[in-house]
């Protein structure tokens, strides 16, 4: 006789395969390939019967009874794409529509702005070979970002269109921040989401495991219960088919629909893009940031092959140049890129290579270190509490910590990206660890069962205990099924591993454990930078220059990850928890059914299979990835509307851009302009031009194409070609055979000064501005005039008191 409780068993799997997550079906589909191979002879003969007797292959079997529910194969291949292109695009749009319109006629007025004009027209000037020695002492400075400006303008100058620096500079910062870096973000975190959804391949379906064990049977009495239930079987067969379809298109799907919300993500926090390109502007280092989310997919591309050992050569390779890019685009981006990697080396790959990076760290930070003691003269080094000296604290530490958590946002987006990324993050380490638990203890029981195995003489009992293991199951309750909780469902392992000798790293877990290790690494540098003082705050944010614009750029690297894999395992325990909780009335009424015919061999009805199956609604598998879609989709929009320190930033830009100012010394100002021109009028452009560099004559060099003699931040009198820091010596000298030995030299043309007033305001916070306090100071000035050094060639103090220029006494 068949046991009563054969029709319970089967109803329990469905249950089961109802409450499993997309990587936990691909897993049964795997490992129930694993127990063809263990099947004792009893069951082969029975299969092979069942087939000698007419009945359908299962491989038949399965591929009659496998819907999809998104139909056209072209479909799953073009939705990737087609959601990628609609959030890049997006994402652009958002990048454009903040630009500030002002600076596509006028330069950005700050302490950075005027070096980058310059090395765009040097590049012009002198070829792509100057990339290699930009600075004006001919020094090496990161080149990537004026390069692509200079392809720029060749490329519109091909097509007849005159192109301006500052259009140039503007075009390459808008696709370097609204293209690459949201494509670099998609990336990235569409390689999270492969990784925790991993083993669900979209063109193959899983067999169907129902009909495994139904055919697997030691008796001939059930054999012939089997063939007489064949086409109950298949109806069966058929819900649950669909009931995994469901799901698989569930998970495939909400993968795609984050991959449309990341880029817009991406650029919406005012940490990056937009802080740096008022920051100086930081061009150079946000350039670098924006291409680092490639380079840490490809390093993580290449720990994945390391572990599979396979096409290791080829990820190394992509990773090298994907790094050499970087480093051509900001060298120091390497610090933000070891900061984010330490904690997936430490977890994901084997001790000597975590050995060798650590290593190579050190060796890095030396020859950093070393690099700064020679490159800056200070008699601070030794003392760290007086590192930064004029830096001053901008945040208290809830203020710094809930911006971290916020990744930047203001407001209600804030607030919502706040919880959902606490929240996803709980559910995210909660089902990896759960998960973890349930595959060591399915370890153990294969281990267990290879040493010593005792298959049950019933065909239920024996799948039973293949696919119930006894960690996943709650003890059975009076009505034969096994009680399975909502907690449970959310992330319950029913098969062993299908390679016990290599056993599956734990990935999920480890991904969560390195994320939110990386998360507060980030954050501890960037509280040690806005909110805490002293020696250790000023060794730890010492190579981010303790600048607060350079760390914030880390946050959306880090946050924006560890929410998209928190939003998923979220939706997937939502999704476990409605089907748990619908299977339960339909588990219940299919035992009052069955026991009530207990004096017979029961059968396994369609009507009863298909309907236990369908009570678990097709619904509660979209569930879950439907209040996913909604959450992001209401953060994405929302930040869109409340976003006060974007526009505060935009603001800001404009306002260096506008030439209304109230103050006369300001950088740029309608009078200055329209003195530049003039002078440039007057001298030519291959005459030298010498002014406080402080006081926006720079400018000229980019607005009216004047040889202006640039000078470099923190003068070096070590390396050769030093003629501004030279020129600064021997003014500030007082000796008029000095000077003119020093300026007369530099050039066949003739020398000229300029002066127009003080340093601007906006600039005092410049670390270096005393060293050009001599190019300004009247009495100097008037020395030099009344030896005959200077000569007055045109007077402008109708612009401004005190503006003129002088020409050099030289014998040219």
């Amino acid at each position: 006789m068949i046991p009563e409780n054969r029709p319970l068993g089967m109803v329990a799997a469905l249950a089961m395969m109802e409450l499993m997550t997309s990587e936990q079906i691909t897993n049964a589909g795997s490992v129930m390939a694993d127990h063809d191979s263990i099947q004792t002879h009893v069951q082969t003969r029975s299969r092979q019967n069942s087939l000698a007797k007419g009945g359908p292959s299962e491989r038949k079997c399965d591929l009659r009874w496998r819907p999809a529910m998104l139909h056209p194969a072209s479909l799953r291949v073009l939705l990737p794409w087609l959601t990628s292109i609609i959030g890049i695009v997006s994402a652009l749009c958002l990048v454009i529509a903040w630009f500030p319109s002002t600076v596509w006629n006028t330069p950005i007025a700050s302490s950075d702005a005027p070096a980058h004009y310059y090395f765009i027209r040097r590049l012009l000037d002198e070829g792509l070979g100057a990339a290699v020695h930009l600075w004006p002492h001919n020094s090496f400075y990161p080149p990537l970002f004026h390069i692509c400006a200079y392809f720029v303008i060749k490329i519109a100058a091909l097509f007849g269109v005159q192109c301006s620096i500052y259009a140039a500079f503007n075009i390459t910062w808008i696709i370097a921040s609204g293209v690459i870096f949201p494509s670099g973000m998609l990336v990235l975190c569409r390689y999270f989401l492969q990784r925790w959804n991993r083993g669900i391949p979209i063109s193959n379906r899983i067999s169907n495991p129902i009909s495994r064990i139904s055919q697997a049977s030691p008796t001939s009495e059930s054999s012939s219960v089997s063939e007489s239930s064949n086409v109950s079987n298949q109806h069966a067969s058929s819900a649950v088919n669909q009931q995994y379809n469901a799901t698989l298109d569930a998970t495939f799907v909400l993968q795609n629909l984050l991959g449309l919300f990341v880029p817009v993500l991406a650029v919406s926090s005012v940490c990056h893009p937009y802080g740096l390109l008022n920051a100086g502007p930081l061009i150079a280092f946000g350039f670098a940031t924006s291409l680092l989310p490639f380079l840490i997919a490809a390093t993580l591309r290449l720990f994945d092959a390391i572990a599979a050992r396979d096409h290791i050569v080829k990820w190394l390779a992509i990773t090298a140049i994907a790094g050499v890019i970087c480093l051509v685009a900001h060298p120091r981006i390497a610090f933000t890129y070891a900061l984010i990697l330490v904690p997936f080396i430490v977890l994901r790959l084997p001790w000597k290579l975590i050995l060798g990076a650590f290593v190579a760290m050190c060796v890095g930070a030396v020859a950093f270190v070393a690099l700064m003691l020679t490159s800056f003269k200070s008699d601070r080094w030794a003392n760290p509490a007086s590192w930064f000296h004029s830096h001053q604290p901008s945040k208290n530490l809830w203020e710094s910590i809930s911006f971290c958590f916020s990744d930047g946002l203001d407001g209600f987006p804030a607030i919502l990206f706040a919880l959902l990324l606490i929240a996803g993050t709980v559910a995210a380490f909660v089902c990896a660890s759960r998960r973890a638990a349930m595959r060591s203890a399915d370890s153990l029981s294969a281990a267990v069962s290879t040493v010593a195995p005792a298959f049950s003489a019933d065909a239920d009992a024996l799948a039973s205990d293949i696919a119930f293991s006894a960690p996943a199951v709650s003890p059975v309750s009076t009505s034969g099924l096994p009680a399975v909780s909502c907690s449970d469902a959310a992330d319950v392992s029913l098969f062993a591993s299908s390679e016990p000798s290599r056993p599956r790293r734990n990935d999920r877990l480890r991904d969560v454990i390195a994320l939110m290790a990386a998360f507060l690494l980030v954050t501890l540098v960037y509280v040690c930078t806005v909110t805490l003082v002293g020696a250790l705050p000023n060794i730890i944010s010492a190579p981010w220059y303790r600048d607060e614009n350079r760390i914030v750029t880390m946050l959306p690297l880090v946050a924006l990850p560890l929410l998209v894999i928190g939003v998923n395992a979220f939706s997937e325990c939502v999704s476990a928890c409605v089907a748990s909780a619908s299977f339960a009335p339909s588990a219940s009424s299919f035992s009052t059914k069955n026991s009530a015919s207990s004096s017979s061999v029961p059968s396994l009805s369609s009507a009863s299979a298909v309907s236990s199956v369908k009570n678990v609604s097709l619904a509660s598998n979209w569930i879950g990835p439907l209040a996913a879609f909604l959450a992001i989709a209401i953060l994405a929009v929302s930040a869109q509307i409340v976003c006060p320190s974007r526009t505060a930033v935009r603001d800001a830009i404009i306002a260096h851009s506008s030439l209304n100012q109230s103050d006369p010394n300001e950088q740029l100002t309608e009078q200055k302009i329209t003195v530049l021109r003039k002078v440039t009028e007057r001298t030519g452009t291959q005459a030298t031009i010498i002014s406080d560099p402080l006081n926006g004559s720079m400018y000229a060099d980019t607005l009216f194409n004047a040889n202006m003699l640039y000078p470099i931040i923190n003068a070096r009198t070590d390396v050769p070609s030093v003629p501004f820091g030279k020129v600064e010596t021997a003014f500030a000298s007082g000796d008029a055979q000095q000077l003119l030995g020093t300026v007369c030299p530099l050039t066949d043309a003739p020398e000229y000064f300029l002066t127009m007033g003080d340093q601007a305001q906006s600039l005092q916070s410049f670390p270096y501005r005393a060293q050009y306090d001599s190019f300004h100071n009247e009495e100097l000035i008037d020395t030099y005039v009344d030896g005959g050094t200077l000569v007055k060639v045109a007077d402008y103090s109708q612009y401004g008191q005190g503006w003129a220029l002088y020409r050099f006494g030289c014998a040219d």
